[in-house]
């Protein structure tokens, strides 16, 4: 039988939308804050010569670069001050989060500081992101000043201008993401994210479209393309909304002359525990020997280094080699990070104290180890479900030929983006629903009377 709040659910229409007045100033925040945000992957960092540029960046668009381009919205391939995207606040964030769980201090704050501790951390992740932002923002400086040709006047006034609009443009925008967590609808840094994979689409499609017309794809395989795309949305949503329950019972005990608990709960198990983090992790460590190796194409290598040029050209998108490292460090990758954010010992310890037990099952290290044994099997689903998504677009990459790139990372994320905000969405006209309730009972309470 469907709960209350099922119900409710079910009975949402353009009505209650309509009413929902507050919800409309979010979405109109949220909506003007990702225009803001556009606009600034267009207004490029003084003092380069974009057409220079534009030519540099056609030999990194396989490596670290192209990919850190479809996350900005293409900001990076303008050099736009919005360049460094979110990216600095998100790499913290992980620092943070892997340092809470073995730096004592950090791991103190983050299990016994409640609220407090958890603003504390939040604080160390925004310092942290300031210093990763200056340290990237120096090497681009310094990379683009060696560049022949590229800066109108190379020196220490280009290197602090381009210091000072990188990590401000970046800084910028990790307050946006913050305001539109805030006073907005979603996840303001996953929305940032979101806006520019999507912005990124419609030049997809177009490119899609010409190497139909122009004889380089067939239309059968663009066909195949779209029912393709619409089955792996369709697997993701199903996936990710995928879980395990546990069921949790709690004791009745006896105050007085009245009996108190007795209830049962779930305790929740996402199949994909580890979320997007395993393929960032490992696109990011395959594309980084492109990357240096592109920098270094104009060096003379020495002769023990010949080799290295033939093995990175294996570690190009849709390459044998590429795809094996990548499903192969997906895998481990998700089982790292899950073992990261989820830890059986500390969820047991928690259900103990609050009476708490699974049936079948002793409370304490039984219960740990049940629960380890459980979230195993599902890690085991989740990284084949991950690579699997993450290594479609590759394999369809080397049958095209590999000249346009949309990743699995990508499709991840615009899917749970979009699933996230839409329950967030649903939260909130819940709870009008509700206000609408509480006040029509108060009137016919005040009338009985």
């Amino acid at each position: 039988m469907a709960s209350a709040a099922e119900q409710l659910a079910a009975n949402l229409n353009v009505g209650a939308f309509q009413k929902a007045t507050d919800l409309h100033k979010r979405l109109w925040f949220t909506i003007g804050a990702l225009i803001v945000y556009r606009l600034g992957t267009y207004i490029p960092i003084p003092g380069i010569d974009a057409a220079v540029f534009a030519k540099a960046f056609q030999g990194q668009a396989q490596g670290m670069l192209g990919m850190f381009n479809m996350f900005s919205g293409g900001a990076v391939q303008r050099m736009a001050v919005f360049a460094l995207n979110v990216m600095p606040y998100i790499s913290a964030s992980i620092i943070v989060q892997l340092m809470g769980t073995i730096y004592p201090p950090w791991e103190k704050l983050r299990k016994e500081g409640g609220e407090a501790g958890r603003k504390q951390l939040n604080q160390y992740t925004r310092y942290l992101a300031v210093v990763l932002a200056l340290g990237q923002s120096f090497a681009i400086s310094m990379g683009l000043q060696n560049t022949p040709g590229l800066v109108d006047n190379p020196g220490i006034g280009f290197i602090v201008s381009t210091v000072v609009s990188l990590t401000g443009g970046s800084l910028f925008m990790m307050w946006i993401g913050e305001q539109i967590t805030a006073r907005g609808v979603g996840n303001g840094i996953s929305l940032i994210i979101f806006a520019g994979i999507a912005a990124g689409l419609p030049n997809l499609t177009m490119q899609l479209l010409s190497m139909v017309r122009t004889g380089s794809l067939s239309g059968g395989v663009l066909l195949f393309i779209a029912v393709m795309s619409v089955a792996v949305v369709a697997f993701i949503v199903f996936v990710e909304r995928a879980q395990r329950r546990l069921l949790v019972q709690y004791p009745k005990r006896q105050v007085g002359n009245r009996m108190f608990g007795g209830d049962t709960s779930f305790l929740p198990l996402k199949v994909n525990t580890a979320g997007v983090i395993p393929p960032i992790f490992a696109s990011s460590l395959l594309l980084l020997p492109t990357t240096a190796m592109g920098f270094l194409a104009t060096a003379n290598l020495p002769s023990w280094a010949q080799w290295a040029p033939g093995f990175v050209g294996q570690l190009q998108h849709g390459r044998p080699l590429f795809m094996v490292l990548y499903g192969t460090m997906i895998v481990f990758f998700c089982f790292f990070y899950t073992s990261v954010v989820f830890n059986p010992e500390e969820t047991a310890e928690n259900l103990r104290k609050y009476g708490g037990f699974l049936p079948g099952i002793r409370p304490g290290k039984r219960t740990a180890e049940y629960m380890d044994f459980v979230l195993t099997r599902l890690t085991v689903i989740g990284a084949a479900y991950i690579a699997v998504v993450c290594l479609l677009p590759e394999a369809l990459m080397a049958k095209i030929g590999g000249s346009l790139y949309f990743g699995g990372t990508s499709i991840l994320i615009v899917v749970t983006v979009t699933m996230d905000t839409v329950a967030q969405i649903q939260s909130y006209l819940l709870a009008h629903q509700y206000e609408g309730l509480i006040k029509k009972s108060k009137l016919r309470g005040g009338r009985a009377r």
